[in-house]
């Protein structure tokens, strides 16, 4: 099956029943432990059955438990190659980390982050990304805390070559402006876990109005998810010392990267012509 197993457990977890969570947070908190635990073992872990784990696995895309147990054994091994790769033995940060096994884990995250999101985007969903975008009127980028961060980049960047875009900060100035937009306009939702209020009310809002709606989270069936046309997935994990929005922002900038570039190529000229003439209204004013 494509993909990493562990990215698809985490990515699951708001659809799973109960008992099947459990599962798969034993697994997410120990995968080697796993992949050494029978089946019965594993429901033991978990507080649930046999049948239950069968289940599970059936939920996440497997015809049963060894199959399951083959992609977490490889996934794992793939793991420790990217620890030692990394010259780090453990991933997450600790708080009596000195300041060298800092940097070595931050980086490890970041890089590991930004190639499981490159790995795993849908190509087809960014390319009907990219066309939208690149023939909308306007498009109009909702977020708070970090993911609005994202948003006014997006947004920024969008102008920048030439077309109109939008990020209001404040909720209700959001609305505003997703019951402004209609046809031809495109709303886009940034999120890691597609449950934060404000982008889902904007997006529901811009969809009910007409706009082509993109979502970028980390959870494709998450709320967010299910308001949008197009959704781009990214495949942080926010834990420990890292949650708060470092690794998440860091796939969400990945993916607006490439969503930039490519309609920017979709519209080579008029974007050219827009970053000379923006760049030399900002050398004009700082000579």
């Amino acid at each position: 099956m494509a993909g990493d197993v562990l990215v698809r457990l985490r990515q699951a977890l708001p659809t799973l029943r109960p008992a099947e969570a459990r599962i798969a947070d034993v697994v997410l908190d120990d995968p080697t432990g796993a992949v050494g635990s029978t089946i019965t073992e594993l429901a033991a872990r978990a507080a649930t059955s046999q049948a239950t784990v069968v289940r599970f696995c059936r939920a996440v895309g497997y015809a049963g438990y060894p199959e399951f147990r083959i992609d977490l054994a490889q996934a794992t091994s793939r793991r420790a190659v990217e620890l030692e790769r990394s010259g780090i033995d453990e991933g997450e940060i600790d708080p009596a980390d000195d300041a060298p096994a800092v940097v070595s884990k931050i980086a490890f995250h970041e890089a590991r982050t930004i190639e499981e999101t490159a790995r795993l985007l849908d190509l087809d969903a960014l390319e009907r990304a990219v066309a939208a975008v690149a023939d909308a009127s306007r498009t109009d980028v909702f977020g708070v805390g970090s993911s609005g961060l994202t948003a006014q980049d997006l947004a920024r960047r969008l102008a920048r070559i030439g077309l109109v875009s939008l990020a209001p900060i404040d909720p209700h100035d959001q609305l505003r402006s997703a019951a402004l937009l209609g046809p031809g306009t495109v709303a886009v939702g940034i999120s890691h876990t597609g449950r934060t209020p404000e982008p889902c009310r904007a997006l529901t809002l811009a969809r009910e109005r007409g706009a082509t709606t993109i979502a970028v989270t980390s959870f494709p069936a998450s709320p967010l998810g299910e308001q949008a046309d197009v959704v781009l997935t990214t495949t942080a994990r926010e834990t420990g010392f890292l949650a708060g929005g470092t690794s998440s922002r860091i796939a969400q900038l990945a993916v607006v990267d490439v969503l930039v570039v490519r309609v920017a190529q979709r519209r080579r000229d008029a974007a050219e012509t827009a970053l000379r003439v923006t760049d030399e209204a900002v050398h004009r004013a700082h000579p």
